[in-house]
């Protein structure tokens, strides 16, 4: 199995397709790489492995632990990806539907595993993992989920934007948060922003790197700098970028807003 140009990548894949099916056994409906790797937006050295399983029940206590186990001996075998691999354990129900599911569900993330509940991210996920998702395990993810309406995916976005980033105008501090890396941060808020940007007004899949540089292209100035600096941000790099990213966000709600308005 060779779903990706990477050996390690692709052990890492195999590791887990084995590990649920033995686990999982009938409850397993599928596993799916998802996210740059599936869009050749991937970048050694700052993107994430994501991944999504889906299940036909929820997943047991038991099998929870199994789980977890596997996760950290993962991370123990490849400590490059210990913190980098990402990735939800959701039911097939919970594809049925565009509106995000009330029940929350294991999701993978800085290498532990923590019980969260999807937001707005839901439906900008399910239009991804529909237009770009490899099965590693399982049937195509056409099969399992319909086709999302751009339009009920630009308003997630759009209120991902006024929920999520917004208040961090009022709230500088949160870049500053001491478990997360603040460089990390302020490089993910820039390139979510040119997605965000270019998710508004245009209907393909974008890679980050596909939209920062569209919108480098189409808002120029004071912004190039800025973007090209978050492209090329690695693990380890200072980004010291926190007033500039704020006005960046900034920027994007005014452009979002009268984009939807019509002007």
């Amino acid at each position: 199995m060779k779903p990706t140009p990477y050996k390690d990548i692709n052990e890492i894949l195999q590791i887990l397709k084995e590990n649920l099916v033995i686990t999982l056994r009938d409850n397993l409906v599928g596993l799916y790489l998802t996210g740059s790797l599936t869009y050749g937006d991937f970048n050694r050295g700052s993107s994430d492995i994501d991944f999504l399983v889906v299940m036909n029940n929820p997943i047991s206590s038991e099998q929870l632990k199994k789980i977890t186990k596997m996760h950290e001996d993962i991370g123990k075998r490849y400590p490059e990806w210990q913190k980098r691999i990402e990735g939800s354990y959701i039911t097939k129900r919970m594809l049925s539907n565009t509106e995000s599911p009330k029940e929350s569900r294991p999701y993978v993330n800085a290498g532990k595993i923590w019980n969260f509940v999807y937001g707005n991210e839901w439906i900008i996920n399910l239009d991804v993992l529909y237009k770009c998702g490899v099965a590693i395990y399982g049937p195509n993810p056409k099969e399992l989920i319909k086709p999302v309406d751009i339009a009920d995916v630009r308003a997630a976005s759009k209120r991902n934007l006024l929920d999520e980033w917004q208040p961090k105008l009022n709230d500088p501090k949160s870049f500053e948060a001491e478990d997360y890396d603040a460089s990390h941060l302020q490089a993910y808020a820039i390139l979510t922003m040119c997605r965000i940007l270019h998710r508004a007004f245009n209907e393909n899949v974008a890679s980050k790197r596909v939209a920062s540089e569209w919108a480098i292209k189409t808002y120029g100035k004071p912004w190039c700098d800025l973007i090209e600096k978050a492209e090329s941000w690695k693990h380890g790099i200072d980004m010291n970028t926190k007033k500039e990213t704020l006005e960046f966000i900034e920027f994007t709600i005014d452009k979002v807003q009268k984009q939807q308005k019509g002007n």
